[in-house]
């Protein structure tokens, strides 16, 4: 006859100590669901956070600049090429570009519209322009310069030109305007050019024209080659990478906040989903302690006939599997029973919070299967090996 558990139950005095099973029984379901919940809270905020961050190409652009205080305002805030190479040198940043402004004078008017006003240019790789017309080249002798010029200066103007008796433009109409840029330097030599707008952008805030133009009149007009930039722009898969932040942040340099505000709520949320997978944790440990005093107090009671048994032949290792194998239900339980009260949970969060959307699914994520997977060989491993050390010190 092949004997089970049942069959030796009645060597084992357990003394009725429930009370201690029934409270690490409690404990260890309510460690286990808080840490179910915990690896699925993770991805339902890594979901959600890039779901409020649309992305162009596949890609986020991010103007960096270095911050300003008033005690090292005397500084010079601006990149150099090694900055910027190190920038590159991180997992987080895809690319990094230079934003190079003018470092000769730039005079600009327009009809009645602009008055003889200085004007300040910037230039950037095309790989980085949100839009990038065929015409926007320039070459030595070219008198005509393009211009790509900001979506949000165009609603700024637009704001302000009723009160100064200015006429509103419109993004088509802005191209017609015929620009003279009156162009001079340090050498002493100056030039008046023709500027007109060819696109407008929703990337760079800025008077963007081509990286041919801007290096030639530096060089010519102000004898200045390969100035540094104080604006860098970055390209990044996720701009709410909460490592981009932190490097950022390590740095002191400044970013616009509303374009990482998603990030940094991901970082809090983050934190408080990773204190409560601690606590869970500390929670299913102190649970299992508690187990091993139950299983240390019913072996230690039951010390004699466990010794009769093993005088009738029975092996340390077969007592201790056979013992072992009354506990695999009882953890089977727990974390099945937690399983469906985080299903359960999630399906509430994803209909209620979210009315359904398909953001996130209803249902659980396959980590969080995996993580109870893990639990259940854990729990099950610790139980017989402690029942094994136990057995065999009689």
């Amino acid at each position: 006859m092949k004997l089970s558990f049942k069959h030796i139950a009645t060597f084992l005095n357990v003394g009725e100590k429930r009370s201690s099973r029934i409270i690490s029984s409690i404990g260890l379901g309510i460690g286990v669901l808080l840490l179910l919940c915990s690896v699925q809270m993770y991805y339902n905020v890594n979901l959600l956070i890039k779901d409020k961050n649309p992305r162009k190409d596949g890609f986020d652009f991010i103007s960096v600049t270095k911050n300003i205080t008033d005690a090292n305002m005397a500084e010079d805030h601006r990149f150099t090429s090694a900055d910027i190479s190190e920038m590159k040198t991180h997992a987080f940043v895809s690319d990094a570009a230079p934003l190079v402004s003018n470092q000769f004078r730039v005079r600009a008017n327009a009809a009645n519209i602009i008055h003889s006003t200085d004007l300040f240019l910037e230039s950037i790789q095309d790989n980085f322009l949100d839009i990038l017309p065929p015409s926007f080249s320039w070459h030595p002798g070219q008198e005509d310069v393009p211009i790509i010029f900001s979506s949000d200066f165009l609603e700024m103007y637009n704001v302000f030109a009723t009160a100064q008796d200015l006429p509103q433009l419109s993004a088509s109409s802005i191209g017609v305007i015929n620009i003279m840029l009156e162009c001079s330097g340090r050498t002493g030599r100056s030039i008046e050019l023709r500027g007109h707008i060819i696109a407008i952008s929703d990337r760079i805030n800025s008077v963007v024209v081509p990286e041919e133009f801007l290096q030639w009149a530096n060089k010519n007009l102000e004898g200045c080659v390969d100035p540094p930039a104080s604006r860098v722009y970055i390209k990044t898969v996720d701009a709410n990478n909460t490592d981009l932040l932190k490097y950022l942040e390590q740095k002191d340099y400044h970013v616009n906040k509303d374009k990482t505000k998603f990030g940094r709520v991901k970082q809090i949320l983050q934190a408080i989903v990773s204190g409560l997978g601690g606590f869970a944790i500390l929670v299913i440990l102190l649970a299992m302690m508690l187990f091993s005093f139950y299983l240390q107090l019913m072996i230690a009671r039951s010390k004699d006939n466990l010794q009769l048994l093993l005088m009738l032949g029975y092996s340390p290792g077969w007592l201790s599997k056979t013992v072992a194998k009354k506990w695999i239900p009882v953890y089977a339980i727990i974390i099945i029973s937690a399983l469906v009260f985080t299903e359960i949970l999630q399906y509430l969060f994803q209909q209620t919070f979210l009315n359904g959307r398909e953001v996130l699914s209803p249902v659980i994520h396959p980590m969080v299967l995996i993580v109870a997977a893990v639990l259940m060989v854990l729990c099950v491993t610790v139980n017989y090996r402690l029942i094994r050390k136990l057995l065999y010190k009689l």
